[in-house]
């Protein structure tokens, strides 16, 4: 039957665009399938609220972090005293799986706190190259980054919960929506975030405050209200809200996801700009880049893009952001998407999405070409 079904789905997906859109006067662009079946059901009765986050360690291990809280109350009937329907119970925060589906570890989640203050909203995670798990959260109190040891005991927190203090505030943050370590130089980069409009960086042992930067390498400015996108005004000249995502290149490039001016912005490492990219730069609600990842061959040749408002995955060249192909739309169904939020890549090349709203899932995608 499954295999019935993995016919069906290359078929569709084909249909769909979902294997991707090449003239024959492009190189191949990297075609994907997705993976109905991954991962397996969870134990215990358990369920996803909004998955708010998805990466993948060195060991092809991967690993999201969801909000137990989000859940509807006819999902957590079995959580009642006493239990008012048979399914479901809230998944643990944080779960391990690996490249199959099958669930590694769990650990994390409100009430657990020992030494440390836990998110009131879940978002973003990150592991390093010690197989460490980086938290953080958008809650407008969330103003703080937690690390962990892979089985979950605490290490570290940069930050505290409390009011907003502002862009210029280098002990606390804005309610930080990503992070990304630079393992060699032991730097973390935090997208900050959806009160701050700043990319900061600290260092990743002790937690000490090391440099900060706004839109085109500018100091960040003040944080007052600004005015809607629009797609045909001048550029904005400060990061929206949220700034949603940081990565590092193979070669050093930080690429930022500007979220609502559907942009990627990138920088050298000591906040440098060097050149932006527009994506689907006619969206209004929510902006269209999400997240990114960057393609596993030697020259990263390739971006793939989460794009929420859109329901999308998009595929550009990271050399001069030209849109190569796209795929995907708003839907429930195998390689579609709703509120798609963040995404990964293992070194196979195969894509993991994560959603957030009422997507509450996380699909493979395997890649065919």
């Amino acid at each position: 039957m499954r295999s019935a079904l993995y016919a069906l789905l290359a078929v569709v997906a084909g249909l769909c665009g979902l294997a991707g859109n090449v003239s024959a006067q492009q190189a191949p662009v990297p075609q994907f399938k997705p993976e109905p079946f991954w991962p397996n059901p969870l134990p215990e009765n358990w369920i996803l609220g909004q998955v708010s986050g998805i990466a993948v360690d060195r060991s092809d291990n991967i690993w999201l972090v969801h909000r137990p809280r989000t859940l509807l109350d006819d999902e957590k009937g079995a959580q009642a005293d006493p239990p008012k329907t048979r399914c479901c119970r809230a998944a643990p925060a944080v779960l391990k799986f690996d490249g199959a589906g099958k669930l590694l570890a769990h650990w994390g989640g409100p009430g657990q706190a020992q030494g440390y203050d836990w998110p009131r909203s879940e978002h973003g995670i990150h592991i390093d190259a010690d197989g460490n798990v980086w938290l953080a959260g958008n809650n407008r109190e969330d103003g703080h980054i937690l690390k962990f040891s892979p089985d979950g005991k605490f290490l570290l927190q940069i930050g505290k919960p409390g009011k907003h203090s502002g862009s210029g505030d280098t002990a606390r943050l804005g309610s930080p929506a990503h992070m990304v370590t630079d393992d060699a130089a032991n730097e973390l980069y935090v997208a900050d975030g959806y009160q701050n409009r700043r990319v900061i960086v600290f260092d990743s042992k002790t937690g000490a405050y090391k440099r900060h930067w706004g839109a085109y390498g500018k100091p960040p400015g003040a944080d007052d209200k600004l005015p809607p996108y629009n797609p045909t005004a001048p550029l904005s000249q400060t990061f929206g809200n949220p700034v949603h995502c940081v990565r590092i290149a193979n070669d050093g490039l930080v690429y930022v996801c500007d979220r609502v001016n559907d942009r990627i912005q990138v920088f050298r490492k000591d906040g440098t700009f060097v050149k932006e990219f527009r994506v689907e730069a006619q969206t209004l609600q929510n902006g269209s880049v999400w997240d990114l990842v960057l393609s596993n061959d030697k020259e990263q040749r390739y971006i793939f893009i989460a794009d929420g408002a859109n329901g999308q995955i998009h595929v550009i060249a990271r050399e001069d952001g030209k849109l190569l192909t796209q795929w995907g739309r708003h839907g429930r169904q195998p390689g579609q998407f709703k509120w798609v939020h963040n995404i990964g890549i293992d070194s196979k090349g195969a894509l993991y999405t994560s959603e957030v709203g009422f997507g509450r899932r996380v699909q493979k995608f395997t890649r065919v070409q």
